[in-house]
Parts: structure tokens; sequence; C-alpha cells
């Protein structure tokens, strides 16, 4: 029979624990975890360290009686500063009623109350603020604010869808202009919700740093008076000396990375550090992801520009077709550097279902950084940009660029170019505007401009067909269709105008006629010629089809931070979610008959079922060491049996 039954408790121990460790008469924030009835057998109650054969006396008990009646407020007391500080997040605090409290007659009481009520008032704002549930409503109302700029055309990427939407929704038009639809990430709800939340974040991490790098600096807490209040102990009784035990338990701590130091009659520890480091990671990434995003902004340039084969680019406004800037852009911010267009190729799949489809396209470019840089080869695909500095060249789209030769009566060559023409679906039927605009005189002598309303089919799928839609995106049957006009083209009265588009209704812009009256067109062959009526000329297909790419140029510094942020927040958010933070205690004293009790107990921020399981490992390795004391009564050499404790004796 055991010796005892109730002296295996922390009030059965002659001391419950060092000095000075009571703790104020607060609620901890880690009382949580304590559990609400004492009478209630705890998580890790009636943990067996392994290898005894035997479970030890009183192992697993709980106290009866008149300490299962301090269950409630009286626990949490009973941990101190044991159950505080493991966590950095801040008290959670209600609406009080007021910060005034009472007032003093006359007018300087008034102003005094005044004054206490507003700064009462505005210290509770601001921890609201900075609270977590705060920030983390800020950044739902962030991402759902960025919703409508990515559903509504927005007037700084696209002025034209802008104007177009305006147009074809009179009634939503003037509603998205008062909420400022159109420019949501500028607008200043967007930008009251960004700065709250920079400041949420700021103040939110700064005390929780501070405070957190204090408890790094100090010890773990010493054990609290009844370690039975936690939800995970074990216990068992020793021949091993109480110093024995406790040098042991230091030892075995900190080979399993506590960090351990002994306070009184107990070993201290603690474990799980890195999840509020975790936490404070992954807020502070959030802050650099933030500024990144508002520096990339505020900088970045986006430009597009359409090279034929054999042309080149310089890396100035002048050279874009068109140009997008942040607002704190300067010229002198672009990233110097031109390259050229040596050649563009382009596969596609000859059959099956996917007939058509682009296998591959490649741009060949020759580039140099600077005025005076090495020239250097790149070839630069789709997702494969070039990468110069902090600006990248894209590849957006390509199309062809039929080469043209417009002579007049005389047969004098007045325009010779590659003309791009866009495409106009999957295969490439392409549409375009031929214009000559200086060089040309009429049959009279007489200045006159030209144009030519033009349609490449790559693939043609032959005459009688019924189609001029290209078969194939490769060009393997070309045929060009010309339209022939001539007069004022409309360029010198200042109005900006398509450059791939003819304004055939424009009454300064007349057609050729052929002999039946009618606009003069034909499809040409490469090679073949288009004779222009009364001898005012010719325009030639030439054999030589170019291809044109399309290049968007971004430069949007902060990426590397913003991801960098990102990665890091990933981490910390990891770590918080996975990382259990967590106290361990290990006390030994000699009870009233000489031997040693040894208690283990563990507590944690929030309940898991690794926190008894790390408790029994403990108890086991510390068991190891100071195995369980056979009682008298269970020796089969004992001739009178002993009483227990506590039991009436006959």
């Amino acid at each position: 029979m055991s010796k005892t039954t109730t002296g295996t408790s922390a009030e059965g121990t002659p001391a419950a624990g060092p000095p000075g460790e009571d703790a104020p008469d607060t609620t901890p924030s880690g009382a949580d975890t304590t559990p609400s009835g004492a009478d209630t057998t705890p998580s890790g109650t009636g943990t067996t360290p392994s290898g005894t054969g035997t479970t030890p006396s009183g192992t697993g008990t709980t106290p009866s009686g008149a300490d299962t009646a301090t269950a409630g407020p009286a626990a949490d007391d009973d941990l101190g500063a044991a159950g505080s500080q493991l966590s950095t997040a801040p008290t959670e605090t209600s609406v009080p009623g007021s910060f005034g409290g009472n007032r003093a007659p006359g007018l300087a009481g008034r102003l005094a109350w005044t004054g206490r009520e507003v700064v009462g008032w505005v210290r509770w704002f601001w921890r609201q603020l900075t609270s977590m549930r705060v920030a983390l409503l800020l950044l739902f109302l962030l991402s759902l604010g960025a919703i409508p700029g990515s559903l509504i055309p927005q007037t700084g990427s696209d002025a034209l869808k802008v104007e177009s939407f305006r147009q074809a929704h009179t009634t939503l038009a003037p509603v998205y202009d008062k909420l400022g639809l159109f420019h949501v990430y500028s607008s200043p709800w967007f930008s009251a919700i960004y700065i709250l939340l920079f400041v949420s974040l700021i103040g939110c991490i700064v005390p929780r740093t501070w405070q957190f790098t204090g408890q790094l600096r100090s010890r773990p807490p010493g054990a609290p008076k009844r370690l039975t209040r936690l939800p995970a102990y074990a216990t068992w009784r020793t021949a091993a000396a109480p110093e024995e035990v406790r040098e042991t338990a230091l030892r075995v701590l900190r080979q399993r990375r506590f960090r351990a130091h002994t306070a009184g009659d107990a070993v201290a520890a603690e474990k799980g550090y890195l999840r509020e480091a975790g936490n404070l990671l992954f807020h502070v990434a959030l802050i650099v992801m933030l500024i990144a995003f508002a520096w990339g902004q505020l900088y970045k340039t986006e430009g597009n520009k359409l090279i034929v084969e054999g042309d080149g680019f310089s890396n100035t406004l002048t050279q874009y077709d068109d140009f997008k800037s942040g607002n704190l852009f300067d010229d002198d911010n672009l990233v110097p550097f031109s390259f050229d267009l040596k050649k563009f190729k382009a596969t596609y799949e000859t059959d099956g279902p996917n007939k058509g489809t682009a296998r591959t396209f490649e741009a060949d470019v020759d580039y140099s950084v600077g005025a005076d840089g090495a020239e250097k080869h790149k070839v630069i695909k789709v997702n494969e940009p070039l990468e110069i500095d902090d600006a990248k060249v894209y590849l957006v789209s390509h199309g062809y660029a039929p080469t043209v030769t417009v002579r007049d009566g005389k047969g004098n060559v007045v325009y010779r170019a590659a003309v791009p023409l866009l495409p106009l679906d999957n295969n490439a039927t392409s549409q375009g505007a031929i214009k000559v605009l200086d060089g040309y005189r009429d049959p009279r002598g007489k200045q006159e401009q030209l144009g030519f309303a033009a349609v490449l089919v790559p693939t043609f799928a032959g005459v009688g067909k019924g189609t001029m839609f290209s078969q194939f995106p490769a060009l393997n049957f070309p045929v060009l269709s010309l339209g022939a006009y001539h007069g004022d083209l409309g360029v010198d009265a200042g109005t900006p105008q398509n450059v791939y588009q003819l304004d055939t209704k424009d009454p300064g812009l007349k057609p050729f006629k052929d002999a039946k009256g009618d606009i003069l067109k034909k499809m040409l062959l490469p090679g073949e010629t288009l004779t222009l009526p009364n001898g005012a000329g010719s325009i030639t297909f030439e054999k030589d089809i170019k291809q044109w790419a399309s290049f968007q140029i971004v430069q949007q510094p902060g990426t590397g931070w913003a991801l960098t942020g990102a990665l890091a927040a990933i981490a910390g958010l990891a770590g918080s979610l996975f990382i259990q933070r967590r106290r361990v205690w290990v006390r030994a004293v000699r009870g009233d008959d000489g031997v040693t009790v040894v208690e283990v107990a563990g507590l944690g921020r929030s309940e898991s079922a690794k926190l008894p399981e790390e408790v029994g490992a403990l108890a086991a390795l510390v068991h190891d060491k100071a195995p369980t004391q056979t009682d008298a009564a269970d020796r089969p050499d004992a001739d009178t049996p002993v009483p227990a404790e506590g039991a009436e004796t006959k």
C-alpha cells in the first residue's frame, strides 16, 4: 500500500515556492489555459513516466476537499507571474463610460474634467486602432477596395476604356465618378484605408517589440504555488535528493532547447519564443510590403513600343508609343539602355485540335546599357523578359508588317516601308493603313496625300472560298488586299488620329475609282502591283514581309523588397501558427516523511495535445535519473503494513 495519497499535491510539500514569487492580484493573460474546475482531471494528469514499470505513487492525482473549492479566480491567482506574458498581445478593453472621473466645481474643474475626458478617449481610440482586430479589418477593407480597381477601367491605365465606359453607362458613370472608382488607388477613401493600416501596424508592432525584447532578456518566471492547477501535470516520490532532481531536470530541459534556470525549489523553463518572433516578423513584413507597394506606385513607369524587325528602341520618353508613370517620376529615373530587334520567330501547331496555337514566340535582340555600353545579345520570350537594373522588357504581342513601295505617275519612288498591321483574330488576319504623307504629286503636278486601307491574310483560303479570313497564322499563302484613296488625310489639321486607320468619311479624302465606278480595290500576291488610274502611280506588295513585336517596358522599384516581405510574411505566419509557446516547471522538495516529492507541470498559451505529451516525455527523462521509491507496504518482505497518511490507525 502506498504510504501517502495526498502528499503528492503541491499543498503536501513543505515548500510551495521560493519567497517573493506571489504575483499581484490580477488576472494573467495566460490564465485562459487554466482548467475551469480543479475537480476535473487535467489533460496532462495521469502521465506515467516511461520505463518505471509501476505507476508512481500519487501520480496524476488532483487535490480533493478544500482544494477543489478554490477553482476559478483563486486558480488564476495561484499562477501569478507564471501565467503572464505568454504573449505580447495587448489586453482587450471595453468601451468605457467616462475617463473624466469626478468633476470639481467651477471652471477649473470643468476644464480639468474635459482634459481628462479628451485624453482618455484619445488613448482608448489609439488602443483600438493599434489592436490586431482593427489591423485585420483594415487589411480586409484594403483587399475589398482593390476589387473595383481590377474590374472597372482606370484612368491611369487606360483612359480610352474609361471614356468608352462613360459613353456606354450614362447612369453609372456619374456615380462612379463621385465614388472615385475610375481612379481607385489614388482616391481619398483608398488612401485613408492604406494610411490607417500603416499606422495601425506601426502602433501595434513597436510596443510589442519592446515587450518581447524584455521577455527575451528576462528569465522564465518561477513556479506557481500549486502546480496541480496547470493543464499538464505529473508527480511521483523518489529517494533522490531534491538538489539532484533539480540538477537532472535543468540538464534535461537545456538538452531539449528550453531556456531554463533554478528558481527556489523548482526549475523554471520556457520554450517557443519563435512563435511571438514569427508574429512580429509577419507584421513587419506587411509594413515592408506596404512601403514597397507605395514606393513602386509613386516611381513606376510603364510604356509600350511596337518595333519592326531591323528597327530599334532607346529608353527615352519620345520613343514610346504610349507611356504612364507614377506621381513622383522624373525623366532622370529612366534606366539608360537601347536595343535592336534583329529577328522575330514564331512557330505554331500544324495539326490536331490545337492547330494554329502558338508554340514559341522569340525575339532576338541586341542591347546595350548606357551610352558606351558593350553590345550584348538576348532572346526575349513570353514571361522571360530582358532585365536591365530596375527595368524589364516584356514581349507582349506580335504581327506582320508587309513591305510596300509607292511610286508616282513618273515612276519615282515616293514611299517604301514595312507597314505594321494589327491582328484581328488568332490566325493573324491583320488590318491597318498605309499613309503617304509627303513627296507625292498627281499627274497634274499637284501635291497630294495617298492612303491605302490594307488587310493582310497570312494564309488565304483561295479565290471563291467565300472568306477573307486567314486559315493559319503563319505566312503559308499571304495575300494583301488594298483599297486606294487620295486627297487630304487630315494629319495637318492638328487633330490626333489613329495611325492604323483611314478616316474614309473625311470629305477631303476621295477614293480612286475603277472602270465600273466603284472604289478601286485589289488583292495582291507578293511581288504584284496595283496600278492607280489615270497615271496616278502604283503600289507594289514586295516579297519581303517582315514581322513586328510589341514590347512593354516596365520600371517599378521596390519589387525586390515586396518579394522579400511576402516571403518573410509567409515564414512569420507559419511560425506563429505552428510553434507553441509553453512553460515547464519541475519542483523537487522533501515531504514530511523525508521522501522527495517531484512535480512536473506545463502551461501553454493555448490548449494543445502536444503539451501533455511533452510534459510526459520530460517527466520520463527525469524519472530515469530519479525513479519512483517503492513503499514498504509494497515490498514482499514487509511484515507489518504501514497505514497510509491521513488514514485512521487502528
